[in-house]
């Protein structure tokens, strides 16, 4: 086990998500600029005012009104910590050893990204980085950085650090920092749709999650159901989301909830795929809704003083996305859905830039669990199953199959839907052909610039 982590504080990441509000989300926007002021004026923070509120340049100006004064009093308070550190570090130097001079670069390093300065703060990390010669503080260093980046939503940032990290933690990282860094890396390909990737990540992290610097443990419970639901296939689907105690902790019923916690979890319906045949007429019985409000600090523990952030969550609309695309219970599927993208995908900031992605996703995600089973499906009988008219059917279906997304054909002479599961053989025909048109063109391409640059030569 290593050592504690350090630089964890900063940047307030939670600060993030209400200049999100404040920028999208009029309902939450007084809140937001409220806890903004307030937490600008207590940690003085004054590069993060003027990059937020000034007149000329700041990217709420229209929302936060720019004060001189204010600013001015926070500048001042600023340079007197400055000049303190610096004092601290001069007299470090000349009468005690390196640790203490490191440690005086440190709180120059945090000062930074507190008050909110990106650039000096990822200067002031890059040097103490530098000057350290421990493994365990080096990718500290680093995951301070990922969390300036995404803060400033700085995606290339981001991504060249966390490989980074990567690079340190395989070169010798306890486990505990290797733990971390699937959180960091998990939630990172989450902010550029990587959701296939950042579900094994997310979920895996469920177990160990100890990264509350990052986010708390009820946004990373969402994260997770979130990407497997939209990319795990359904047998991995339902045992890392379904089955999964973790999950069932959280979102289950309150027998699926006391179960996992006693470590008595159901195997549930069996998943293999079934027969296929004519569909038959499908119930869209609504079930008696189950409540999923749950108070995150009863679960689990948290470092000190973080645990206090969680906040209750009501997972009922999750919790219903899951159950019923699981069950084929697809009309309360399209119902939850539309409340998973109201209640979690518009509000949060890592998740609304893709929200309209994952909403299609989903709804494909249904359509082709349906479809899988059967030759023929009636067009009035899949519409009533989902809740939606034939017609709204008849046009959404048809940008997935012009996509070549679901392999079905409409027939609107007899509205039914016959689906054409195609040959592995012939798939794989298809590809190869695809692929060696794609390399034949690159090559031509590759061609003509060798050519290009051997006439300049001549």
């Amino acid at each position: 086990m290593g050592s504690d982590p350090q630089y964890a504080r900063w940047p307030d990441l939670s600060l993030a998500q209400d200049i999100f509000f404040v920028k999208h989300i009029p309902q939450h926007r007084q809140n937001a600029i409220k806890k903004l002021e307030e937490n600008i004026t207590k940690h003085k923070m004054a590069p993060l005012y003027r990059y937020l509120a000034h007149t000329q340049d700041g990217i709420l100006s229209n929302q936060i009104s720019w004060n001189q004064n204010l600013y001015d009093e926070l500048k001042h308070q600023n340079d007197e910590e400055l000049e303190a550190f610096q004092k601290e570090e001069d007299e470090a130097a000349e009468k005690a050893g390196e640790t203490e001079v490191h440690a005086a670069r440190g709180k120059r390093a945090e000062f930074w990204s507190r008050v909110g300065d990106k650039e000096k703060a990822i200067a002031a990390h890059e040097t103490l980085f530098e000057k350290t010669g421990v493994l365990g503080t080096k990718i500290d260093l680093v995951l301070a950085i990922i969390r300036i980046g995404l803060f400033f939503s700085d995606k290339f940032l981001v991504k060249k650090q966390v490989d980074r990290a990567k690079t340190l933690i395989e070169s010798g990282g306890d486990w505990d920092r290797r733990n971390r860094l699937k959180a960091y890396q998990g939630l990172h390909l989450l902010t550029i749709r990587s959701y296939n990737l950042a579900a094994p990540l997310l979920l895996d992290s469920l177990s160990t999650f100890t990264s509350y610097e990052l986010c708390s443990y009820s946004s990373l419970v969402v994260y997770a159901v979130l990407a497997g639901s939209v990319s795990l296939k359904r047998v991995d689907f339902k045992s890392k989301v379904v089955d999964a105690p973790e999950i069932k902790a959280i979102i289950g019923s309150g027998e699926d909830r006391l179960a996992a916690f006693s470590g008595a979890i159901s195997a549930g319906p069996g998943a293999g795929d079934e027969e296929m045949e004519d569909a038959p007429v499908v119930s869209s019985a609504t079930p008696k809704p189950t409540s999923n409000v749950v108070n995150l600090t009863t679960i689990g523990t948290a470092n000190e003083g973080q645990v206090d952030t969680e906040t209750t969550v009501d997972f009922t609309p999750l919790a219903g996305l899951v159950r019923s695309l699981y069950e084929g219970q697809y009309q309360n599927f399209f119902l939850a859905l539309a409340a998973v993208e109201e209640n979690f995908l518009s509000l949060d900031r890592y998740l609304y830039e893709h929200r309209g992605w994952f909403v299609r996703e989903m709804r494909l995600r249904g359509y082709q669990q349906l479809l899988q089973s059967y030759r023929v499906v009636g067009l009035k009988s899949m519409a009533g199953a989902f809740g939606v008219s034939i017609d709204y059917l008849d046009r959404d279906l048809a940008k997935f199959i012009a996509a070549d997304r679901i392999p079905c054909t409409i027939d609107r002479v007899q509205d039914i839907i016959e689906t054409n599961r195609p040959d592995d053989k012939n798939k794989q025909y298809t590809d190869v052909v695809k692929q060696g048109d794609a390399l034949i063109t690159k090559l031509q391409k590759y061609g003509q610039a060798v050519r290009l640059r051997g006439s300049e030569r001549g």
